[in-house]
């Protein structure tokens, strides 16, 4: 429940501050309101979209069987976490350029297609925004727990709207860029735990050999199939008997986002003009 709660109060909050942004656009530049009327068309028309794309999903695996529905909801769980990481990514590159992109789209948009151009814009933003939280439940789905996941996205959407209203009225001074870029590392938590539980699944059907099984046994400690263990194995992919291929699998993903994660923030620093400290 926490994983969806997580992905959703993120993935709605981005598409809040996006309407936001947008809206305060149409405030200076709709003077006879049909741009908001168009913007409400466009989000609804996203909304829309990401609906149908669900729906896809759904059908889809309902026509498949035996190994191609196991290939196709593996394959799910591997698109989910590389689409979290490559949108965290995305986001520590172009966050401070979004809200001057997304009014030059409007702009443009409205300056060649009128209204429909505004409606298209908001569209395309929200639905982008919707199919990612759909693909990604869809993997966090695997774990076979539908009203957990539909409850925590329920309440992670009820968050989003609270948060995104106490930042609009700079409640308690909140600091919504520290919020977002502490929410960024979570998220590559939980696409590190959607690795593991792909590396399970192929395990289990014999497709990924396991090397070593277990590395190590940890249960007595802390077993991932119960209370506080559970929460640490759907989060942030704990398993007590871990197989090496997935120790490997893990520490792989965590070398390969470091690193480039590492730059990122070493470039952010020389453009505020506060290089970091070299080591001795």
């Amino acid at each position: 429940m926490l994983n969806a709660f997580f992905v959703v109060w993120r993935e709605s909050l981005e598409a809040l501050l996006i309407i936001g942004i947008l809206l305060a656009w149409l405030n200076v530049h709709d003077a006879d309101g049909k741009g908001r009327r168009a913007l409400t068309l466009g989000v609804v028309a996203g909304i829309g979209l990401a609906l149908a794309l669900g729906w896809a999903l759904l059908n889809v695996q309902d026509e498949l069987t035996g190994n191609a529905l196991e290939l196709f909801q593996v394959g799910a769980l591997l698109l989910a976490a590389l689409l979290i990481t490559q949108m965290v990514f995305w986001m520590q590159r172009h966050g401070r350029e979004v809200k001057t992109h997304l009014e030059g789209q409007l702009a443009a948009a409205r300056e060649k297609r009128g209204q429909w151009g505004i409606a298209v814009v908001a569209a395309l933003a929200i639905a982008r925004e919707g199919a990612e939280t759909v693909i990604f439940l869809y993997g966090l789905a695997q774990g076979g727990e539908t009203a957990a996941l539909l409850t925590g996205a329920l309440g992670g959407f009820a968050v989003a709207l609270l948060t995104a209203w106490a930042a609009a009225k700079s409640l308690a001074r909140l600091n919504l860029g520290l919020l977002l870029k502490c929410s960024s590392f979570l998220l590559l938590v939980l696409a590190s735990s959607l690795l593991v539980a792909a590396s399970d699944r192929m395990i289990g059907l014999d497709w990924l050999p396991t090397l070593i099984d277990p590395v190590w046994d940890t249960s007595g400690l802390l077993d991932h199939n119960a209370g506080f263990g559970r929460l640490c194995a759907d989060f942030a992919g704990y398993r007590a008997q871990p197989a090496l291929s997935t120790l490997l699998i893990w520490g792989g993903y965590w070398l390969l986002v470091l690193l480039p994660w590492g730059n990122l923030k070493r470039r952010f620093f020389w453009r505020k003009g506060a290089p970091p400290k070299q080591a001795s």
